[in-house]
């Protein structure tokens, strides 16, 4: 009984209860008039005062379907199709803007035979309202947005020459393939210029090299990778960039051709393709450096110190990379294996791409290395940027009338380093 409740729809009710009915209304008996409600009941779902008043004489059941007269069309399909070339003609413009040119230039463009249609559409077109309009091109719209949507995205030249390269794509076998980004230090404000780290890693050995920059013009960043260049202990073979225009440039370009390397780049906001260096965002920069906001030169100068100097020194010899050999999903977990963990520095000694002279300088800075030492003197650096940007701050409050008071407590957490700041 209750799978007929729901299987039976509104017209096969109907007709349940008009056969019904005339069982109803014949019998005298109460108590057979109540099993024939009980049942009604049951089959049809409905409550049984509703009922009792269907079952009646005369009653809804009785009523038959009048066809609505509907309002004749004056905007017919004629007319829609003259519209919607008129409105591509015009660059897609909205009711209000397209009105006015519809009085205007239908006429001449039936002229010169770019709108076909007889004068009773002219006209129409002529005296249409532009709410009338919008409802018209309402449908025309949302085919318009799925063609956009789905239409390949065209990018200038430049981009269509440099290859996209996921991250399985790219050589994890050989030294040299380097993925290069920016990090920035504006602090919370983007206005204006501030300072940014070109942050390089190297796929295979997990070498890291970092240069700040002042901006993020062209030629300072390209300026910067060169400088950065000259410091790895390998050749570069590749560079595997993201989509911004201060890497995405002829000044790059240019020097990558005449260099003879590799040259490709991401997909648009698809940071795994350039996973490694990514992570080497937070645990070589962001990590130490914080994220206060750094524009002048001496804190340029700083920055450029402790990079040039201490943190790469620290980071490639004395800091481990664990490397991914084989990811596997068993069932409905991911089983990951990972090489032994070894300095981004061992794995250059063990590679046969790197020429011996240049094994033995590496052992040579690696023996007069003191890693305590290395990580005082980084503290120190650290401790001095803080210094600069509190005087900064100083002098700004001061030229601004009001007195400020960097909160250090904030600058340690920022840091996420153990510093003494006096």
């Amino acid at each position: 009984m209750l799978y007929l409740t729901f299987m039976m729809d509104m017209h096969s009710r109907n007709q349940y209860l008009k056969q019904l009915r005339i069982e109803y209304l014949r019998t005298k008996s109460k108590k057979v008039k109540g099993r024939l409600l009980d049942e009604a009941q049951k089959r049809t779902g409905l409550r049984r005062k509703y009922l009792i008043r269907k079952l009646r004489v005369l009653s809804n059941l009785d009523k038959k379907r009048v066809k609505g007269r509907r309002r004749k069309q004056v905007y017919d399909g004629d007319v829609k199709v003259a519209l919607v070339k008129c409105w591509e003609i015009f660059d897609y413009p909205c009711g209000q803007r397209l009105k006015p040119l519809l009085s205007q230039e239908v006429q001449r463009l039936r002229e010169l035979g770019e709108l076909i249609c007889s004068d009773e559409v002219a006209d129409k077109l002529k005296r249409i309202s532009a709410r009338t309009i919008d409802e018209k091109l309402r449908h025309q719209k949302e085919v318009e947005g799925l063609k956009r949507k789905y239409h390949r995205k065209s990018y200038p030249l430049l981009y269509q020459k440099i290859p996209i390269k996921l991250s399985y794509e790219q050589d994890r076998t050989q030294l040299g393939n380097i993925q290069i980004d920016l990090v920035e230090h504006c602090g919370q404000s983007a206005r204006g210029e501030y300072m940014n780290t070109l942050s390089t890693t190297d796929i295979t050995s997990g070498w890291w090299e970092g240069e700040a920059v002042m901006g993020r013009s062209q030629e300072v960043v390209f300026n910067g990778l060169k400088g950065v260049r000259n410091r790895f202990p390998f050749a570069f073979r590749e560079i595997h960039s993201d989509n911004g225009t201060e890497f995405i440039n002829w000044h790059l370009l240019r020097y990558i051709n005449k260099e003879n390397l590799g040259f490709s780049r991401s997909r648009p906001n698809k940071k795994n393709d350039n996973c490694f260096v990514e992570q080497k965002n937070w645990t070589h920069v962001k990590k130490f450096v914080g994220y206060f906001r750094y524009d002048t030169k001496e804190e340029l100068g700083t920055l450029n110190d402790l990079y040039r100097n201490e943190l790469r020194v620290y980071k490639n010899f004395f800091q481990p990379v664990i490397k991914l050999i084989s990811k596997e999903r068993i069932g409905g977990r991911v089983h990951r294996k990972y090489d032994d963990p070894r300095t981004p520095y061992q794995r250059v000694m063990e590679s046969g791409e790197v020429e011996q002279g240049v094994k033995q300088k590496l052992m040579k800075i690696y023996i007069s290395l003191n890693p305590a030492q290395l990580k005082r003197a980084i503290d120190d650096k650290l401790n001095r940027l803080y210094k600069v940007y509190q005087q900064k701050n100083k002098t700004q409050g001061v030229a601004l009338g009001k007195k400020i008071k960097p909160n250090t407590v904030t600058f340690l957490i920022a840091n996420t380093q153990p510093l003494s700041v006096t």
